[in-house]
């Protein structure tokens, strides 16, 4: 019976390895989307800057102004910001749907882990049914369920 101990001890630590890693993914996930969120705020604050100077051009050149190289001065400034902001849209943007994809390889990532620490705490308790019954099947069983375990421990870091 000592092999049958030894490997509940071996899987108790590999349960515990891989708890800590699927709680360091599933955080690691909802930092990601915090900063996913931030970048679509500052994305809206671009967008919100860019309707209203569009909508000041569009007012500035409806309405007659007194000083004809003011009012070229003005729609230059206006021209030129609308050309920034529509950078600044496109970078918030990609950064945006960057950050999105990170959050979505997380959560996938944690999923994995997940898996692989219900099946290595079905492995471990299948593994102690071997100290009961004294019948190695249920060892073996819980060895299967340990090897589907580490490899979904395995299978997250290729995601």
């Amino acid at each position: 019976m000592r092999p049958v101990a030894f490997t509940m001890s071996v899987l108790a630590v590999l349960v515990a390895v891989t708890t800590v890693l699927g709680h360091r993914t599933h955080t690691e996930a909802v930092l990601t989307q915090n900063k996913a969120t931030d970048q679509w705020n500052l994305y809206q604050a671009h967008k919100i800057r860019s309707n209203n100077t569009e909508l000041i051009s569009d007012l500035l050149s409806a309405v007659t102004i007194a000083n004809p190289d003011a009012a070229k001065k003005i729609e230059k400034s206006y021209a030129d910001h609308q050309a920034k902001w529509a950078q600044d849209l496109k970078e918030a943007q990609e950064k945006a749907e960057g950050l999105e994809a990170q959050v979505e390889k997380a959560e996938a990532r944690a999923s994995r882990f997940d898996l692989a620490e219900a099946l290595l705490e079905i492995g471990l308790v299948i593994t102690s049914v071997t100290l009961l019954t004294r019948s190695r099947i249920y060892w073996y069983a819980g060895i299967v369920f340990s090897v589907a375990g580490i490899a979904s421990v395995i299978s997250a870091y290729f995601l």
